[in-house]
């Protein structure tokens, strides 16, 4: 079963090849310049432009609704036959968030707390944006239990960056 991956931007081409992920999701801040990797299909590349925020502040851009839903659509029309890589700046936060929300939306039956266990297992330095989750959690029906496995698990050990990693869907 092809794997989910999780990266830094700047690691992003050599994840996407050490990989070969052909599906690509982007979460950076809007503006923000992300030379698409070889290998990536203009149309198997999804970029959210959005702040590392969970309040509204002033020049910023705070996830929404409608950010999570074409996450959460471009997720289902993956047809697993090939890698897909999620990145943000660190790979830290919103592509940890992403990558639980993915899983979370690829098997729905899927306890919550496991696939946080398994984040964190995956990730030390994990620290999923909030509201990322949290939109995800009302979009999917989850009931706040992807809110509360996310907050149970806390905050990841202290790093600048995080290291590339596989988020096991299943």
């Amino acid at each position: 079963m092809p794997t989910l991956h999780v990266s830094p931007l700047s690691r992003l081409d050599e994840t996407v090849a050490a990989v070969r992920a052909r599906h690509l999701v982007t979460l950076i801040n809007l503006g923000t310049t992300v030379a698409r990797p070889a290998g990536i299909a203009p149309e198997r590349h999804l970029f959210l432009g959005m702040s590392d925020i969970n309040q509204a502040l002033d020049g910023h851009v705070l996830a929404g609704q409608e950010h999570v839903g074409r996450l959460l659509a471009f997720v289902r029309d993956w047809d697993r036959a090939e890698p897909m890589l999620i990145h943000c700046w660190a790979g830290i936060s919103r592509s940890t968030a992403a990558a639980y929300i993915a899983a979370c939306t690829l098997n729905p039956d899927r306890d919550e707390d496991e696939a946080a266990d398994a984040l964190r297992a995956a990730a030390p330095s994990a620290t999923p944006n909030a509201r990322l989750v949290a939109l995800a959690d009302a979009a999917l029906g989850r009931g706040g239990r992807m809110i509360r496995a996310i907050e149970r698990i806390g905050r990841g050990a202290d790093a600048f960056e995080g290291t590339p990693f596989a988020m096991p869907l299943g």
